[in-house]
């Protein structure tokens, strides 16, 4: 386990549940807006997302669910704002606050668009083969990116992450190949949940963004090119997105591995968490 990231929040174990009083939170951090709107987000897995609509633009508040989650929303924070501009498409720029309990939260603007989640389906051919291209192209700026100088956060490996995320929340240990993510690993950035749900596309089915960067870290970046594999998409797409793409044995490893991550990590949130929208799957 890399303890560098952790530093003086190790000590954090507060979070969210529903019955705080996330209003008022809210009102206060948005000091200044008049609030229009409060929408809970009911996909949310690892934090309560309530869409915040005011007189001066949308936000999104993002309140940990558990003591894992208050750690890695702070590493959410610092990859969203060391990525920022430094690829082709859109990022949140994401700030980090912390409640009169010290417990961290985040907020960022909204980016206007549609996740690609919603749209895939409703795409036309040739905007298909343009979002496989843009992803692919997201998949290999980012994992271009010069670390030097990184904040620790941002360095903080996605196999220690996947390591430590298995064994805070399965009741029994999932077979999510740690060892071979590990041997394969590389020091490039990643992503690390590169999913439909976290491209935005804008009104004419373009690449914008990306968003939720709470998994990234560093590793193989054909991690997250089986991320976007891993769950179910038109096989149209899929074989546009993977044309991009070499080692197709490594993926195919890879992409098993996110399948078996999602149905452990499923089943925990069933069981903990009713209340979540698990339709992505």
């Amino acid at each position: 386990m890399n303890n560098c990231l952790y530093g003086i929040i190790v000590y954090m174990n507060n979070f969210f549940v529903p019955s705080d009083p996330l209003d008022d939170i809210i009102a206060e951090t948005l000091a200044g807006k008049k609030v229009i709107k409060s929408e809970h987000i009911l996909t949310g897995w690892t934090n309560i997302v309530i869409e915040v609509t005011t007189d001066k633009g949308s936000y999104f508040f993002r309140f940990p669910r558990n003591p894992f989650w208050s750690k890695m929303i702070v590493k959410d924070a610092a990859v969203c704002n060391f990525v920022d501009g430094k690829t082709s498409y859109y990022t949140p720029q994401m700030k980090l606050y912390y409640d009169s309990k010290g417990r961290p939260f985040s907020v960022h603007k909204k980016i206007e668009g549609y996740t690609l989640g919603d749209r895939i389906y409703h795409l036309s051919h040739t905007a298909l083969l343009g979002v496989a291209y843009d992803t692919a192209k997201f998949i290999k700026e980012l994992s271009g990116i010069d670390l030097k100088g990184a904040p620790d956060e941002v360095k903080y490996p996605l196999s220690d992450f996947l390591h430590e995320l298995d064994y805070e929340h399965y009741n029994k240990h999932i077979d999510a190949d740690h060892r071979y993510i590990k041997a394969t690993e590389e020091a490039k950035l990643v992503h690390g949940d590169l999913n439909l749900g976290n491209i935005l596309l804008d009104e004419n089915d373009k690449v914008i963004g990306v968003i939720d960067f709470c998994f990234a870290g560093t590793g193989n970046p054909n991690m997250d090119v089986a991320r976007m594999v891993s769950r179910p998409a038109p096989e149209e797409f899929e074989k546009a997105f993977l044309s991009f793409f070499d080692n197709e044995k490594e993926i195919s490893r890879m992409k098993k591995a996110w399948k078996n991550i999602d149905n452990g990590y499923a089943e925990h949130i069933r069981a903990k968490f009713p209340e979540i929208n698990l339709n992505q799957l």
